[in-house]
């Protein structure tokens, strides 16, 4: 008896040593997610036009123009935006048929010398 229950002690020890590492783990891989989750967030654009969402990739992490309503804007204003402008958004409004693409260029040209 004085065996059985040491070899439970024993048998214990290592299976609390080995739920404490998988909690750490499960820790790790938590704030991983999360890190990545953020970064997705500062990597992207999320234009909303009405009740639909577009992604739209950044030339580098920031917090400028995360969230973007287009509703109710006219395609100038966004245009004028150098961040939105420089990361493609002309190229959504063609798709979108809110623009030409003849109008895009002209509008990005004029904006660009601007902000030169």
């Amino acid at each position: 008896m004085v065996l059985d229950r040491q070899f439970h002690k024993k048998s214990e020890s290592p299976n609390k040593e080995v739920l404490e590492v998988l909690k750490t783990i499960r820790n790790y891989i938590l704030i991983v997610i999360i890190a990545y989750g953020l970064y997705f967030v500062l990597d992207h654009h999320f234009l909303f036009q009405g009740r639909n969402v577009y992604l739209l990739k950044k030339f580098e992490p920031s917090l400028k123009y995360t969230f973007y309503n287009m509703t109710d804007r006219k395609v100038e204003s966004i245009l004028k935006i150098d961040a939105l402008r420089q990361d493609g958004v002309g190229n959504l409004l063609v798709e979108l048929e809110l623009i030409t693409e003849e109008n895009k260029n002209r509008l990005e040209a004029k904006f660009d010398a601007e902000s030169e």
